[in-house]
């Protein structure tokens, strides 16, 4: 369930008259009872509102007074989210004739015909007042103080993302929330301008109308209209063809696999979609098992080298911000990561369930969290696995559920072709004819090959992000590398087999292998190529290259080695 709440005005729009009727009032229960939120955002007081009607305990919070006020029916209490209107204001409104004139909390109300005495009484005062409009009403507030801002401090104590709410009104008053919501409702008997600014119109007028769309969230809960919708969408690549379409992605109704060799473009195409989401409103959730979004600006980060994260702080630092989040796993053991993901996937459905957060979960070298021998562990995953982005550099080691549970695969790097071809088989779908050029080719570094059953295959450009991730730092210094990126000590005859996972451990051998070997690999070039190769730091492997070629006796060129390494990747105390 993605629409977790509908937000909806008053009259106009459930009310006709001032009066819910009760096929209305029954269409909001059927809402609740679906497991939604329901949030009332009204331009009425709430004495008003409660003498017109008594049903008020159907809804989770109201906003009244125009955005002046929470009330919460369940608990009474009642939170004011600005001042009262200065007593001199409404002084000189009455003194001026303004009538009907209504003083609530901190809204004043009066009628359009009386909109030239309360703007005279205003800039008379000097006050920093705003006007608003509902169909002939005029509504006087504090500046800052709409339908928005309300509704927003509403969706805090709830705990709910706008991305993930279903607004519907009628009135000019009712646009503050519309540009909020992720899904803008408007009744038939709408303002036409209103009526425009909505992704969707209900054939019926007023309450009949909400029924109707009510019906649809829990028929459908409204996917029918998200591929149109403009704030249900990222872009995801840029089309090579001049004119065509970019790809969007809808990270509430897909799942993606992200696939290719190491150094390809697989954290750049993830980190420019990261902060595509955060600018869009959504949250994403990193799962990094080697540290490398520590530094990404897009997301609070959980989890060190030494501490491992627990569950129940992710899911609370979720649940109180709408900000990313990256989950460093490098504090836990490789084995009983896993377990990790098994532990916080349950806590993470039913964290969406109630707030549909986070809108997006990346797994980072998913094919280590989610292998496809799992050794009788049970599988983690939801049944569905919307809202899911697995990244990968060996597809063919990932568990079969993912393969066959995403839509779409993005392949990069100088084996993207051979990606797309073993996605293809773990899942059941006909790959492309060899004789396709894009699967023969490498993919030039910036773009991707990217599949999926309703569009076939092409090659499309990646969107870079703009900020600067410092990434594999960590990884680097402190991780363990595989086997095939490990850099291996042998010496001159192949006496030794001295494994170094990562430039820590590197150095630390370093320091006591002898000068033959040393001399060894120094001559080879072994060194330069490893950083080069596994280390992906090119500007490093030519420095180190530099050394290797430049004469120096040992062990100054080791000490050299040494302190350009260190220079970069310091290991974090």
């Amino acid at each position: 369930m993605h629409y977790v709440a509908l937000a909806t005005d008053y009259d106009g729009t459930i009310a006709h008259d001032g009066m819910v009727d009760p096929p209305t009032l029954d269409a909001l229960q059927r809402l609740r009872m679906s497991g939604r939120k329901l949030i009332l955002v009204t331009g009425r007081e709430l004495d008003d509102l409660r003498r017109v009607t008594p049903d008020l305990d159907v809804f989770d919070w109201i906003v009244a007074e125009n955005g002046a006020l929470l009330y919460s029916p369940a608990t009474r209490e009642e939170r004011l989210l600005a001042p009262a209107p200065p007593a001199a204001f409404v002084a000189a409104l009455e003194d001026a004739g303004v009538s009907p004139l209504s003083v609530g909390r901190a809204i004043v109300a009066t009628w359009e015909l009386n909109e030239g005495k309360v703007l005279a009484a205003i800039h008379a005062l000097g006050l920093d007042l705003q006007i608003t409009f509902n169909k002939g009403a005029v509504m006087v507030l504090p500046g800052g103080v709409s339908k928005e801002s309300g509704l927003r401090a509403a969706l805090a104590m709830l705990e709910i993302s706008p991305r993930n709410v279903v607004a519907v009104g009628d009135a000019e008053n009712d646009f503050a929330f519309f540009t909020l919501c992720g899904m803008p409702v408007a009744v038939q008997n709408a303002l036409t301008v209103l009526k425009q600014a909505a992704m969707l119109v209900t054939e019926g007028a007023r309450g009949a109308g909400v029924a109707e769309l009510i019906g649809r969230m829990i028929a459908t809960d409204l996917a029918e209209f998200d591929p149109a919708n403009p704030r249900q969408s990222v872009t995801l690549a840029e089309a090579m063809e001049p004119g065509a379409e970019p790809l969007s992605y809808l990270p509430a109704r897909g799942a993606l696999l992200v696939a290719g060799s190491s150094g390809g473009g697989k954290t750049t195409l993830t980190t420019g979609l990261l902060e595509r989401l955060g600018a869009a409103g959504f949250q994403a959730l990193v799962i990094d098992p080697e540290g490398d979004y520590d530094d990404f600006e897009g997301c609070i980060c959980l989890g060190t080298a030494q501490d491992a994260p627990a569950v129940d702080t992710v899911v609370d630092v979720l649940c109180k911000t709408g900000t990313g989040v990256s989950v460093n796993l490098v504090g836990v053991k490789l084995d009983d990561r896993p377990a990790f993901l098994a532990a916080l996937m349950p806590e993470l459905v039913a964290l969406r369930a109630r707030t549909g957060r986070p809108h997006l979960i990346v797994v980072d070298e998913a094919h280590h969290l989610l292998p496809g021998d799992p050794g009788g562990a049970p599988d983690p995953l939801p049944r569905a696995l919307d809202g899911m982005m697995f990244v990968t550099v060996r597809p063919e080691a990932l568990a079969a559920r993912v393969a066959t549970g995403v839509e779409r695969v993005l392949a990069v790097g100088a084996e993207a072709g051979q990606a797309i071809e073993i996605f293809c088989r773990m899942a059941g779908w006909p790959a492309p004819a060899r004789t396709e050029p894009p699967l023969l080719e490498p993919v030039p570094t910036g773009e991707l090959l990217t599949l999926s059953r309703a569009n076939g295959l092409r090659r499309m450009r990646m969107i870079p992000g703009c900020s600067t991730l410092q990434r594999h730092v960590r990884k680097y210094a402190e991780g363990n590398l595989e086997d095939d990126q490990a850099f291996f000590f042998r010496g001159p005859h192949a006496a030794l087999n001295l494994r170094a996972g990562n430039l820590t451990l590197f150095l630390q051998m370093a320091d006591g292998v002898d000068e033959a070997t040393w001399a060894f690999h120094r001559d080879a070039g072994d060194y330069s190529r490893w950083i080069g190769l596994s280390i992906k730091d090119r500007e490093l492997a030519e420095e180190v290259a530099a050394v290797e070629r430049g004469g120096l006796a040992f062990p100054a060129d080791r000490d050299a080695i040494r302190a350009m390494i260190e220079r970069r990747y310091t290991s974090p105390a």
